[in-house]
């Protein structure tokens, strides 16, 4: 992996930003965008030191197509050939029934996580394709497997990700280009956060009495996905807490 360039969506934090730190140790350039470039920007340093040979970071909202289009168009040369992407950029928002749930979020929730992570497909494959070499890794969830109440729009959001990465992998097939899917379960991020705009004390609910996989674990099988030898293709890699069966099933403690 050393040299070779790695993209990263959605990469300030969490999972992106975990991502970016276990790339940056196996020597590879690092391409990074997020909404929020001042987080980005500090963690610069830091990946350096951690063993990346080079990073590039910018501001990206992936909901805005011309954007993403025109941005990674204009990237410098020494950037444009990515070898991995990985489509981390997501999120979701509310936890309501569908018929009461606010549709302003449905469209933020689709515009990222699907149209978002088609945009920067569309913008990036096609090089791939043309250079005969690419890893598109996209980072779904078990809510993708199963829908679970008062969430169907965004588990109709990550179904849609399952979907898009198994018809590129089939428009892809015969060339040098894998597709993978990552899809966590419960995992200790800003997530729940986002989900409950800001609401700490809600969002911290989410995860008491329990070990929920961290940032690392996803970013480690993401890492094992990509290193694999160029005749394997990982196609899915499902991973929960152990106290975790599905989105229904969580054992807490006490």
């Amino acid at each position: 992996m050393k040299d070779k360039i790695v993209f990263i969506t959605g990469a300030s934090s969490g999972i992106g930003a975990a991502t970016a730190e276990a790339f940056a140790r196996l020597g590879t350039k690092l391409l990074l965008c997020a909404r929020r470039i001042e987080l980005l920007q500090a963690m610069d340093g830091e990946l350096r030191d951690a063993g990346a040979s080079d990073v590039y970071s910018f501001a990206l909202d992936v909901q805005h197509r011309e954007a993403v289009a025109e941005t990674l168009s204009k990237l410098p040369k020494s950037w444009s050939e990515i070898d991995v992407l990985v489509n981390n950029a997501g999120l979701s928002r509310g936890l309501k029934k569908m018929y009461d749930d606010d549709i302003e979020d449905w469209e933020e929730m689709i515009d990222t996580n699907i149209k978002g992570l088609l945009y920067v497909t569309r913008a990036v494959v096609p090089g791939m394709v043309e250079r005969g070499r690419g890893h598109v890794i996209n980072l779904g969830s078990i809510a993708g497997h199963f829908a679970y109440p008062n969430g169907a729009v965004y588990c109709a959001t990550k179904a849609a990700e399952r979907f898009i990465s198994d018809g590129l992998r089939i428009d892809v097939n015969g060339m040098p280009v894998r597709v993978t899917s990552i899809d966590p379960g419960m995992v200790e991020t800003d997530f729940s956060k986002v989900r409950f705009r800001g609401n700490e004390q809600r969002a911290a609910q989410t995860y008491q009495n329990v070990d929920p996989l961290q940032p690392e674990d996803v970013a480690d099988a993401i890492v094992w996905a990509a290193t694999r030898p160029e005749h394997v293709s990982i196609q899915t890699v499902v991973l929960t807490p152990t106290a975790q069966a599905n989105p229904f099933v969580l054992t807490r403690r006490g």
